[in-house]
């Protein structure tokens, strides 16, 4: 079993990723293979509703989202983490996650549904929790079930160093990661006896007008 961890972050050895490392660590530990993927700090176009993402699981646009969508694929779970930036997540993750889990939503593929998903943020202060439930609406709208920890998913500090005096912080990245790898071999025990994932039906699309 495999998880991917995202750094949405700018820096690619910043803050998020000393917090995705600490989640590494832990599913290490419990015999959970990881690879960490940056998404790089060139501008991430936002989704333009082309839509010629529909049928082909692949976005139209070419940077780092779909070599995402390339290996996501291959891992059993999914952890993203993102900067504070304006009491929200990062622009870059947000385009980022906005493109890749459409076009896998739009083409009807399945990289995403019925793995396990958590997210990260890292901040000087505050807005971390808002963040998060920002994060949290994606893995929502694909049948994702959340992994959490014992406190919020959050790390404070301006540099790595400051991060690791986080205690707190970075106990509750450990925390994180021996929980999910917990939920996935729960999972992998219910493959094994037989328990099928819950039926994939076609989306039924309203409005508030019909």
């Amino acid at each position: 079993m495999n998880v991917l961890l995202v750094n949405g972050s700018p820096h690619e050895n910043g803050c998020t990723h000393e917090a995705l490392c600490a989640v590494s660590e832990a599913l290490n530990q419990n015999g959970i293979g990881t690879d960490l993927f940056w998404i790089g700090n060139q501008p991430i176009s936002g989704c333009i509703a082309c839509k010629a993402c529909v049928g082909t699981n692949r976005c139209a646009l070419r940077d780092t989202v779909n070599d995402f969508l390339e290996i996501a694929g291959d891992y059993d779970g999914f952890v993203f983490g993102s900067p504070v930036h304006f009491a929200g997540a990062c622009g870059g993750i947000t385009a980022f996650l906005d493109r890749a889990f459409y076009a896998d939503r739009s083409g009807q593929g399945c990289r995403f549904c019925h793995k396990p998903a958590a997210a990260v943020v890292s901040a000087r202060r505050a807005g971390t929790t808002a963040a998060l439930d920002q994060l949290y609406k994606y893995f929502g709208l694909t049948q994702m079930p959340i992994i959490s920890s014992r406190y919020w998913n959050m790390v404070h500090g301006t540099s790595p160093e400051q991060v690791r005096q986080d205690l707190e912080g970075m106990q509750a990245m450990g925390l994180l990661g021996h929980n999910m790898a917990f939920w996935l071999k729960c999972k992998e025990v219910g493959r094994k006896l037989g328990i099928p994932l819950p039926p994939r039906e076609d989306p039924v699309y309203t409005n508030f007008i019909r």
